[in-house]
């Protein structure tokens, strides 16, 4: 079989670059080694898939290049996906903060992509195993053996996502053809993932799984306001999942409980009061996790009324209750995270094709790049500036 561009990987960005390459003309196979069709896709956004955020800026992303992701987001912006939604008559809803999600299922969105291809003429070969890429005798193009068929193509798309939620079919394939062509991946690690603590650091909290907290969390110069949630393993919820991109193991994190309060003014103004110290909190934390946060803080220590509490105690209280540190051991995995932090150098490819450098016809697009967003839709709409990118190019 000869093609004019081979897609490895039926995804977000896979399908939305088969799409654009199609309606230039250009003869694609799109190849992808599950048996069901974007099942990334279909599971996120609790299965209304966050399809994009509206207010996307290049801030919104880390990579070793912070830059490189400027010029695709401008050129495929949220308002063109958008646009492509409402093609489909897909209704759609702002949860907060620039979200946009399905009113009804995610696998709306894949449908639509789906057709989109379908009707730019691109041909799916799935389940279908790729077994070895060589770059063919004139070095212009590539060959492909797979389980379905040999194929040639002119260009090669790795749309093969990271190593998250292996459990529906992520492999590090991407990695190793760029390993083959000589290409330099950076470090990777999971990224929008709970965090993990040691045992004895959990134990004060033990019986609290389930309990929301509206906070802020900060590390390393970022930080988030949104709500923290705590688990039988340690802390995930959407203010979790943001600061783990920027945590590293051994780094503590800070959390400020009272984000709507002057902690100090507030206690100072109460310190004559009778209420126990742990009721005055309950006012604003829920009452068993403020109970044992104070348990935890006071060493185990017999709770008093607030104006038993020397001006010296509670003003050593205040910052706790703004930055109060923990620092996690680890996190909950790749089986948790929703993207992978680091991948193919944005070094080695350009920002406007999402082309190879050293291997003129190769083109890397998606999560497999090192280009990672913040949580809020941000990852989907990389997928679909980098697959818009690439296919205008291939």
């Amino acid at each position: 079989m000869k093609k004019d561009v081979v897609v490895i990987g039926a995804g977000a960005a896979g399908m939305m670059c088969a799409m654009e390459a199609g309606k230039r003309g250009r003869s694609v196979l799109l190849v992808d080694h599950a048996s069901k069709l974007a099942e990334k896709i279909r599971i996120s956004g609790g299965g209304r898939c966050n399809f994009t955020n509206r207010h996307t800026v290049p801030e919104n992303f880390l990579s070793q290049n912070p830059h490189f992701c400027r010029s695709a987001l401008a050129r495929f912006t949220p308002r063109h996906f958008i646009e492509l939604v409402e093609k489909h008559r897909i209704r759609y809803h702002e949860k907060k903060l620039g979200q946009l999600f399905c009113d009804e299922a995610s696998q709306q969105i894949i449908d639509m992509l789906r057709s989109e291809c379908e009707a730019a003429g691109v041909i799916f070969q799935m389940p279908c195993e790729v077994s070895r890429i060589d770059r063919d005798s004139g070095n212009t193009g590539f060959v492909l053996e797979t389980s379905c068929s040999k194929v040639m193509a002119d260009a090669l798309v790795i749309a093969t996502g990271g190593l998250s939620i292996p459990q529906i079919g992520a492999s590090p394939f991407g990695y190793r053809i760029a390993e083959q062509f000589g290409i330099n991946v950076t470090a990777l690690r999971p990224a929008l993932v709970p965090l993990t603590f040691a045992p004895e650091q959990l134990s004060a909290f033990s019986g609290l799984t389930g309990i929301a907290l509206d906070t802020i969390v900060s590390c390393n110069g970022a930080h988030f306001r949104e709500n923290l949630l705590i688990t039988h393993r340690g802390l995930s919820g959407p203010a979790i999942l943001q600061i783990s991109s920027y945590w590293r193991p051994g780094d503590p994190i800070h959390i400020n409980l009272l984000p709507e309060l002057d902690a100090d003014d507030w206690l100072r103004d109460r310190r004559h009061s009778g209420v126990l110290l742990s009721n005055l909190l309950a006012q604003h934390l829920p009452r068993r996790f403020a109970e044992a946060w104070l348990g935890a803080m006071m060493g185990g220590l017999p709770e008093t009324p607030v104006n038993q509490y020397g001006n010296k105690s509670l003003r050593q209280l205040a910052p706790q209750l703004h930055a109060w540190q923990v620092i996690p051991s680890g996190t909950a995995g790749y089986k948790k995270a929703e993207v992978t932090l680091g991948g193919i150098d944005t070094a080695e490819l350009s920002s406007k094709t999402m082309e190879s450098k050293k291997v003129p016809g190769l083109y890397f697009v998606g999560e497999v790049v090192d280009v990672t967003g913040q949580l809020g839709g941000f990852n989907f709409q990389w997928a679909w500036s980098s697959g818009y990118a690439a296919g205008q190019s291939v």
